[in-house]
Parts: structure tokens; C-alpha cells; sequence
């Protein structure tokens, strides 16, 4: 291996390896320790350094590169993250199974609209809030997580940041709207499931603490300026950096002005999700890079060729590396191929399979896309008992793989 790379060592990856088991073990078995952000910096720091040592001797660039996607990823985030929490949908929602898929299947459409992170922030506090009172509730972060912080953002370049990336290479904005077909049955199948499993669990409510069936409260949206705030974020995405973080940090800061305070507290507003997010984040991305770099020097010897391979390579790496710079390796891979294709150079069945991978494949597991894991910390927040990073597998696992499998089978084979 000496003529490779320094960097396809497969050694670089441990610290990558390293700081993922401490994401999952940790919270589990040191829970007092874990729940301090300044544990949580060290955690990050310990597993960091040594590939910041290393990057600084051999590849400043691939250091400084992360670390501005992380900044842009994290400013992207932080601000979504303000805005949603001064906008409220106040009344009593209703919270039957029918009212709970109603609101996953809106998600899942806001999701094309505001992208997967915006519509998480602005209804994972109203969803939770609705359903506070049940006693069986585990499976309604895990479906929230599911379709609208990953699935359901496949349809444009605003849904998922590996669409994003797409269209700045020069995939056309509408192009993805083929993939509707997809889109579709993977949302009647998840809801379907959620359906029966909600169903299930309301039904094993005693009869007197069944809430939601009918309520005098009217819901009304509150902090309705801040959607013009929103607005603002949505149109930064397609400006050039450094212009593009200049408006989304100035709409956070805007946001906070105009919000009065009792939106933030009757929302249960605080900055602790986005700093757990920012933080872990931050080792992840510095970690990740050596990941990335094996993978992109490497990753001809997959030897993928067919879009049903890229479905399921662009996926599984997704799920624990970030989806992003993954959507563009296996773009890079597929271009390798010298086959013709209308866009990017890549034939648009393996281009709708590395696209779809990307995007689905997020769900798997709480790192496979940045608002799982604010989903699940101001879940814990508000005091539900989520389930562990291996808990959430499980049930992604058996909840997604068999959807993968028949849309590998009609859509990429």
C-alpha cells in the first residue's frame, strides 16, 4: 500500500469508527456523564485530534475543506434551528392515528419545500406536544425521523442536502421530481405501517385518557414572522459563499429580535439540541474526512456497475457518513464509468439510484442526516425516553430494509 495515498490507510479511520461507538454506547452507559455538552466537546476532542495532527503533516486541504462544509452545514442548521423555535402551532391538535399520519404525510410534502431540517424544527415540538399524554409513544419520534426528516425531502433540491449538491453540479432543480414514482411508495408503505402500529397503541389506551378526539381549542400558527425569516434561509441556499451564511446567521438573529420570549417558553426553547448537534457534528466531519477520502480513492474496487449496486453502496455508507459528501463520491464513481448520461456525465438510472440512496438511506440510523439527531435531542428535551443509537437501528432496520428492497426491485434493478 505504500504507493497509495497516505490517506487510504485504513488506520485513519478509527478515530471516525472511535467516535461513532462513543455516540452510541455512551448515552447509554454513562448517561450523567454523556448529558454534559462539556463531556460530549472532550468526547469529540479526544477522537479529533490525532486526525488533525495528521491532516496539519500530510493534507491541510482535506482539514480545511471539512471544516467548511461543517460550517455551512452547521450555520444551515443553527439558523432552521432559532427560526422553527418562534414559530407555534398553538390549540389542541388532534392526536388520533389518522391525525398523527395526516401530519407525518404533511411533513414528509413540507419537507420538498423548507428541506428535511426545516420541516423537522417546525412540527417535531407540535407533534410531540400532541401526543404527550400517551403511554405508548416510542414509535412516533422514530416515524417522524423516518419521512419527514429523510424520506420525504426526495422530490427537490431543497429536500436533502445531497439533492442540493446535485443541482450546484448541474443537475437540472425539476429533475428529481421523476423520482416521484419512488417517493410515493415508500410513503404509502411507511405510513401504512405507521398507521397500524399508531392504531395498535391508541387502541391499548384506556378509554378515559384518549385524548384528541374532538377539542374546543382551535389550533392557530403563532409567530407568523418568522416565516418571512424562513423565507429569507430558503433563498440563501442559492447564493454563493460567503453571502449565502451571512443571511441565514442575520435571519437567526432577526428571529430572535422579533420573537417574544413566551413563544420560546411555551415552545420549550433552548440552545442545547443545536449545541449537542453542532458539537458531535463537528467530530464527525473532521473525522469523517479520511472516511471520505479511502472511499473516493478506493471506491473503484466496489466495483459497482449496475444502479442497484449504487443504491444500496450510495446508501449504506450514507447512513453513517454524512450523506452529502457521499451523494458526491459515488457521483464521482459513477462518472468513472465513461457511460453517457444527459446530466453530470452519469446514465439517470444510476443517477436516481445514488439520489434516492442518499436521501433514504439517511433515515437508518441518528448521524445519517443532521435533523435526526436534533429530532431525537429535543425529544429527550421534553422528557421522552428515546431509544439508544442501536434501539433506533433496530426498528430502522426492520421498518426500512424491506421497502429498500422491493424499491431496488421495481425501480433500480
Amino acid at each position: 500500500m505504500t504507493h497509495h495515498h497516505w490517506l487510504s490507510e485504513f488506520w485513519m479511520t478509527v478515530p471516525f469508527i472511535g467516535l461513532l461507538l462513543a455516540i452510541a454506547i455512551l448515552p447509554l452507559a454513562a448517561h450523567r456523564f454523556w448529558h454534559s455538552l462539556k463531556n460530549q466537546m472532550l468526547v469529540a476532542a479526544f477522537f479529533s485530534i490525532p486526525v488533525i495532527y495528521v491532516c496539519l503533516i500530510h493534507n491541510t486541504h482535506l482539514l480545511v475543506s471539512g471544516l467548511e462544509h461543517y460550517l455551512s452545514f452547521v450555520i444551515l442548521l443553527g439558523s432552521l434551528f432559532i427560526v422553527s423555535g418562534g414559530i407555534r402551532l398553538s390549540g389542541d391538535l388532534v392526536s388520533t392515528p389518522i391525525a398523527n399520519m395526516g401530519m407525518l404525510a404533511l411533513g414528509a410534502v413540507l419537507a420538498n419545500l423548507i428541506g428535511t431540517t426545516g420541516a423537522s424544527m417546525v412540527l417535531i415540538r407540535p407533534f410531540l406536544d400532541a401526543n404527550n399524554y400517551r403511554k405508548d409513544h416510542i414509535h412516533l419520534p422514530i416515524f417522524f425521523i423516518i419521512l419527514v426528516s429523510n424520506i420525504g425531502g426526495l422530490l427537490t433540491p431543497l429536500g436533502d442536502p445531497p439533492l442540493f449538491l446535485g443541482y450546484l453540479l448541474g443537475v437540472p432543480f425539476f429533475w428529481t421530481l421523476r423520482l416521484f414514482p419512488v417517493w410515493v411508495i415508500a410513503l404509502a408503505f411507511l405510513l401504512g405501517i405507521f398507521f397500524l402500529i399508531d392504531t395498535q397503541a391508541f387502541e391499548n389506551m384506556p378509554e378515559r385518557s384518549r385524548r384528541g378526539v374532538r377539542s374546543d381549542e382551535t389550533v392557530v400558527l403563532k409567530g407568523k414572522r418568522n416565516l418571512f425569516c424562513l423565507t429569507g434561509i430558503l433563498v440563501a441556499v442559492f447564493l454563493p459563499p460567503p453571502f449565502r451564511e451571512a443571511v441565514m446567521v442575520a435571519a437567526a438573529l432577526i428571529s430572535l429580535q422579533i420573537t417574544p420570549k413566551s413563544y420560546h417558553t411555551a415552545n420549550g426553547f433552548n440552545f442545547y439540541p443545536i449545541l449537542e448537534v453542532a458539537i458531535l457534528f463537528l467530530g464527525i466531519f473532521i473525522t469523517m474526512g479520511p472516511a471520505l477520502e479511502i472511499l473516493s480513492l478506493r471506491g473503484g474496487e466496489l466495483g459497482l456497475g449496475s444502479p442497484g449496486q449504487f443504491f444500496w453502496a450510495t446508501g449504506l455508507f450514507s447512513s453513517f457518513l454524512d450523506n452529502a459528501p457521499t451523494y458526491l463520491t459515488f457521483v464521482t464513481l459513477a462518472q468513472g464509468l465513461g457511460l453517457k448520461g444527459a446530466y453530470v456525465h452519469v446514465p439517470e438510472g444510476i443517477l436516481a439510484a445514488i439520489s434516492t440512496g442518499a436521501v433514504f438511506f439517511g433515515a437508518l440510523t441518528y448521524i445519517g442526516n443532521a435533523p435526526n439527531l436534533m429530532v431525537h435531542s429535543i425529544a429527550a428535551h421534553k422528557g421522552w425516553k428515546m431509544p439508544s443509537f442501536f434501539g433506533y437501528l433496530l426498528w430502522s432496520g426492520i421498518v426500512l430494509l424491506p421497502l429498500f428492497f422491493i424499491i431496488e426491485r421495481v425501480f433500480f434493478r
